[in-house]
């Protein structure tokens, strides 16, 4: 009862209890009362995920008059209930196991399980041998099966490359950015998401590589495998790379996220958005039926105005947070220890990009994470907390960058903290955030003068938005700091402004003052109290996150409202020209 009672939250997912027939459902009521209350209750009986999955079927895609249903009806051999037994068809793509030079062979014993998991692994591999998945192996190497119990009921099979995945040599292939992946949605009205079946299944092996993926059953049997199993290290990259590969040609309006296919569209060339989109999907279905990739109808979605995507939810109005995830947080209770509170911040960090001054608002609670902290729950600590769950309430929804209009971005630094938001004007003229950024000010940037500081927020925002600004022609900063004005024409240049003015010209933009109190967003971003050190009851230092000493392309160009800089203008020139601008510089001239 003691050692029940003592349980946390996520320490021990399974307990096994080994009890006499007389007294099973005391300690099972045991169970129960110790650990319900430690954790987090869901914000609803059914997710809104589950509700989609639920109601997605034939007869409600029929009942909906969802105008894809004679469509996928036509390609309905591609939405199986099962997957046909067969081996999958030959894309030019292939997964390989290289290991590492000297590695000898990886085999690990298969240990006893229990009688009902033996007769679900040997009924899972008559079913693969039939398919013609696996065969039988004479493989000097070995790995273990073992079963998992799935949620649903049942059991899940799975095996034990850990030697084999140790040996192997990590893939390079490329893994698509989320931003990216958003990116190209942008303009679109209409979208579908489509959901592969099986994925790891449906690529073949490469032949020198199959005695490698031998694994051994608690019945005796060696088997090898024909098509890419499920837990190999390289697996994921390889099925990224085989659907990639696939739907190349259709990138330009089906991006691909490993096992999920994102089709939009907008009306073009004198036909309506819904046409253009049944003519996307009919392009990715013939693709789909050619290279014999499945899909899940229940977790697909067709023709709908907004779709998940990634974690986030994606309309013709932007991107918006998952609203199950914003509700998982909210609903959170207060951390205990540091345990908690570093399970409650990954879920927060996922979402940081829809909060402004996140960095700064959660700057109180990362101090507990050191290891030299004692737990110490304050009240700055509950106000941080209470103050993420409120912006993340209240997140806006972003607008997905536009590439036809010009960006702008907004700067502001404080005396600990620098902050900035990419903003873009939409069709009907509102200025909208396309992305936030801000971070604490390092130890020694804080000695800094104040066009410094300047400075230094302005090329940390190029820094982070460099993919959007980077060959645009000219786009507008916004800064509430006059001092701009004769920072760059002071004749006595620091060693670090001299180094970033090799940066500054590869850019066009013009920078113009804009007083604080006409700056908010950029204000608020970088003077929020969470960053200001005097409310911490610990020094923390501030990690170098913004790629500061790289040499990278970004660059900042600095002047008045009228000051825009020319990637031809030597630098020699840029010095030559501020000197003589400058009313000191005028007013004692140098002699000969």
């Amino acid at each position: 009862k003691h050692f029940l009672r003592d349980l946390k939250a996520g320490e021990i997912e399974q307990v096994c209890l080994l009890t006499g027939s007389d007294q099973p459902d005391v300690l099972a009521n045991a169970v129960s009362d110790d650990t319900s209350s430690s954790r987090p209750k869901a914000a609803e009986p059914k997710s809104v995920r589950e509700a989609r999955f639920a109601a997605q079927s034939w007869q409600a895609l029929h009942d909906s008059n969802n105008p894809v249903y004679s469509l996928a009806r036509e390609f309905e051999d591609i939405f199986p209930e099962k997957i046909p037994a067969e081996l999958p068809a030959e894309r030019g793509v292939r997964h390989e196991i290289d290991l590492v030079p000297g590695s000898k062979y990886c085999v690990t014993r298969q240990w006893p399980l229990l009688r009902d998991q033996v007769q679900a692994i040997d009924d899972f591999f008559e079913g693969r041998r039939k398919a013609g998945h696996v065969r039988e192996s004479i493989s000097p190497h070995s790995s273990p099966t073992f079963c998992v119990k799935k949620a649903a009921g049942g059991w899940r099979i799975v095996h034990a490359f850990n030697k084999l995945n140790d040996a192997t040599i990590p893939a390079q292939t490329p893994i698509p950015r989320k931003d990216m992946v958003l990116d190209t949605m942008s303009g679109s009205v209409i979208y579908s998401a489509i959901d592969l079946t099986d994925g790891f299944y449906q690529i073949l092996m490469r032949e020198s590589d199959i005695p490698l993926t031998a694994v051994s059953t608690p019945s005796g049997m060696l088997w090898e495998w024909l098509v890419m199993p499920q837990g190999l290290k390289n697996a994921p990259a390889t099925f990224n790379r085989m659907v990639s590969h696939v739907l190349r040609p259709l990138r330009a309006f089906a991006p691909s996220y490993f096992d999920d296919i994102f089709v939009h569209s907008r009306a073009e060339d004198g036909l309506s958005a819904v046409d253009v989109h049944l003519r996307h999907l009919r392009k990715v279905f013939e693709k789909m039926r050619e290279n014999k990739l499945y899909a899940n109808l229940k977790k697909c979605v067709f023709c709908a105005p907004e779709i998940p995507v990634l974690g986030c939810y994606v309309s013709k109005s932007g991107v918006r947070a998952d609203p199950e995830k914003i509700s998982s947080i909210c609903s959170w209770p207060t951390p205990k220890n540091q345990t908690e509170l570093r399970q409650w911040l990954g879920l927060a960090n996922y979402l940081h990009k829809y909060t402004k001054d996140y960095a700064g608002l959660i700057q109180p609670m990362s101090s507990m994470l050191k290891k030299d902290v004692a737990w110490n729950w304050r009240p700055e600590h509950q106000d941080a907390f209470d103050a993420v769950k409120k912006s993340l309430a209240s997140a806006p929804v972003l607008m997905l960058p536009d590439t036809s209009r010009p960006f702008h971005v907004v700067c502001d630094a404080s005396d600990f903290a620098i902050g900035c938001a990419l903003m873009q004007f939409d069709a009907e003229g509102r200025e909208r955030v396309v992305s936030y950024q801000s971070r604490q000010m390092k130890p020694a940037e804080k000695n800094d003068p104040v066009h410094d500081k300047e400075l230094l927020t302005m090329r940390y925002a190029l820094i982070k938005f460099r993919v959007y600004l980077l060959g645009e022609q000219t786009f507008a900063v916004y800064t509430d700091h006059a001092s701009l004005r004769t920072a760059m024409k002071s004749p006595h240049l620091s060693q670090r402004m001299a180094r970033w003015l090799s940066f500054f010209a590869e850019y066009n933009f013009v920078v113009h003052y804009k007083p604080g109190k006409n700056n908010i967003l950029a204000d608020a971003l970088s003077r929020r109290p969470d960053y200001d050190p005097r409310r911490l009851t610990r020094h923390q230092d501030i990690p170098d996150d913004d790629d500061d000493d790289d040499d990278c392309a970004t660059c900042v160009t600095l002047g008045i409202n009228a000051t825009v800089s020319s990637p031809v203008l030597p630098l020699r020139q840029q010095i030559a020209d501020a000197y003589e601008e400058d009313a000191f510089y005028a007013a004692h001239p140098v002699s000969e």
